[in-house]
């Protein structure tokens, strides 16, 4: 529980950080992003047996977390 905890405030303070000079808000972006942080440490916590397919989900979900905060940078560069 208290991984959980610490990821999610880990995660709120790495959204919360991300530069917003001139950016538009974004709130759905920044919620995606949270959602994400979160639905990642679930799957780092759950039981290792799923052939695989938990570490196929943490890598895809690495790859949606890099994406978002692309997209997040470009609307903050492009508002």
């Amino acid at each position: 529980m208290h991984k959980i905890i610490a990821t999610l405030v880990l995660g709120s303070a790495l959204v919360a950080g991300m530069p917003l000079a001139s950016a538009a808000p974004q709130p759905h972006m920044r919620e995606a992003l949270r959602a994400l942080l979160a639905a990642r440490q679930q799957l780092q916590v759950a039981t290792p047996n799923k052939g695989g397919w938990r570490l196929h989900a943490i890598a895809q979900i690495d790859q949606a977390i890099a994406s978002v905060k692309a997209g997040i940078r470009y609307g903050n560069q492009h508002p």
